[in-house]
């Protein structure tokens, strides 16, 4: 199963050239795939103007999203943090940590276009691919 980052649908959505739509399609190729319910608010407090928030919006309730389990995200997103500070990494988004913690808890591959997911990925068991949706 693969989770994928807000960091891939802010490539695709500012697409206007619809190629990294394409791209990201052939990638997925079928597989069944999640949003981060944390994408749904990311996506949508980028928006610019009520119009685009509208399209937006309606896009995304077609998805289907990955919840955390509300009973221990937080605690689990914190000590990621810490533990990684710990080692010298500081992550530069909690938001992120909880992304990754429910790709490890859930088993998910995390598809993704930020660095600090390849990060996480050296400490801890996270699955992660880094995208590149401009070429090849």
């Amino acid at each position: 199963m693969l989770l994928i980052d807000t960091s891939i649908w802010i490539e695709v959505l500012r697409d206007k050239s619809k190629i990294k739509s394409a791209k990201l399609k052939k990638m997925i190729d079928g597989r069944n795939y999640f949003l981060p319910i944390f994408t749904r608010m990311e996506l949508l407090q980028g928006c610019k103007d009520e119009i685009e928030w509208t399209k937006i919006s309606s896009y995304l309730t077609r998805q289907n999203y990955l919840e955390p389990d509300y009973s221990s995200i937080w605690d689990n997103c914190a000590r990621l943090y810490f533990e990684l500070r710990r080692k010298g990494l500081t992550i530069r988004s909690n938001i992120d940590c909880a992304i990754a913690v429910m790709a490890m808890e859930n088993n998910f591959i995390l598809y993704h276009c930020d660095r600090d997911f390849e990060a996480i990925a050296k400490y801890t068991v996270l699955k992660q691919k880094k995208l590149n949706l401009i070429f090849g």
